[in-house]
C-alpha cells in the first residue's frame, strides 16, 4: 500500500470517529497496532528500495572480504574477514534505517503528515509507527549480510558471538532511524536526495564503516567518537567478543543518548505541528 492510498482511509476514519474532544483524548495515548503493522509492511513491500540496501553492503563484503583473506585485525584481535563483516553490516542496518527519510519527505509532500494530525495519533505513536518500519527493514539487511558471510564466504565466529553482534548493530540503528524521520520532517523534496547524501557519507566516512580508523589520521578518529555510526560498529565488535574494551556498555550508553535526544526533538516537531492546524 502506498501512502496516497492510504490517506483516504486515515480521512475516513477521521469523519466517522466521534467529533468530542474527550473521545479524541482518550484515543490519543493508544498505540495503533493496526497502524505500526500497516506502516511496516507498506516499507517491506517496497521491492526496488530493498534490493538496492541490501545489494550494497552484500557486493561491497564481497570485495574487501576476499581482499583481506585470513589476515587478523592488530586493533580487535577479530578475523579481518568478520571486521569487514560487522562494518558493512552496520553500514546495511544504518542505510536501510535512514532510507525512510524518503517516505516520509514523500508523505509530507501529498499532504498525508496534515491528514495523521487531524487524528487522535499522538507524537510517540506516530515516532514508534516509522521506528518500527525501520527496524524491520533493518533486520532483514542484518540477517542478509550475515548469511552471506557465514555460508558464503565462510566467516569464522562462535555462534553465540554472530548472536550477539548481530542484535548489537540491529538495536543500536535505532537513532539512524530517528535522523531518517527528523530528516523527513524539514527536508523539502527537491532536498531530500542530496540531504541524505551528505548524511549517510558522512556517517559511513567518517564512522569508520568504509575504511578502518586505524588506517585514517588521528584527526579522523576524534570525529569518530562523536559519530552514532562509529559507536554502531564497535558495538558490533564487542558483541563479536574485540579486544581492547570493557564491553557493549558503553556504545550502548552513546545510541541510547543519541536515540533519547533525537526522539525528544521529533515529537516536539510532530506537537508543533500538529498545534498549527
Amino acid at each position: 500500500m502506498t501512502a496516497t492510498t492510504a490517506a483516504p482511509a486515515a480521512a475516513t476514519t477521521t469523519s466517522t470517529a466521534p467529533s468530542s474532544v474527550g473521545s479524541a483524548r482518550a484515543t490519543a495515548g493508544r498505540l495503533p497496532i493496526r497502524y505500526v503493522l500497516l506502516e511496516t509492511r507498506r516499507q517491506l513491500r517496497n521491492v526496488k528500495a530493498m534490493v538496492f540496501t541490501f545489494a550494497i553492503p552484500v557486493v561491497l563484503l564481497l570485495v574487501f572480504g576476499a581482499a583481506y583473506g585470513g589476515q587478523v585485525d592488530p586493533v580487535t584481535h577479530l578475523p579481518f574477514l568478520v571486521v569487514t563483516t560487522l562494518q558493512m553490516t552496520a553500514y546495511g542496518a544504518m542505510m536501510a534505517a535512514l532510507s525512510q527519510a524518503f517516505s516520509l519527505v514523500t508523505e509530507r509532500s501529498i499532504g498525508w503528515n496534515r491528514q495523521l494530525r487531524v487524528t487522535p495519533l499522538s507524537g510517540w505513536a506516530f515516532l514508534v509507527s516509522k521506528l518500527v518500519a525501520a527496524m524491520a527493514f533493518s533486520a532483514v539487511s542484518v540477517v542478509i549480510t550475515f548469511a552471506i558471510a557465514i555460508l558464503g564466504m565462510h566467516a569464522s565466529l562462535g555462534a553465540g558471538h554472530w548472536a550477539a553482534a548481530g542484535l548489537g548493530i540491529w538495536a543500536g540503528v535505532v537513532p539512524f532511524a530517528l535522523i531518517a524521520i527528523l530528516v523527513g520532517q524539514f527536508a523539502k523534496p527537491a532536498y531530500a536526495q542530496p540531504l541524505f547524501m551528505v548524511v549517510f557519507m558522512g556517517l559511513s566516512i567518517l564512522g569508520g564503516l568504509w575504511v578502518p580508523l586505524s588506517v585514517m589520521p588521528a584527526w579522523m578518529g576524534s570525529i569518530a567518537h562523536l559519530l552514532p555510526s562509529y559507536w554502531l560498529n564497535r558495538i558490533g565488535q564487542m558483541g563479536a567478543g574485540a579486544t581492547g574494551s570493557a564491553g557493549m556498555t558503553e556504545p550502548a550508553l552513546v545510541l541510547v543518548g543519541w536515540t533519547v535526544v533525537l526522539a525528544a526533538v521529533i515529537v516536539w516537531r510532530y506537537r508543533r505541528d500538529a498545534a498549527r492546524r
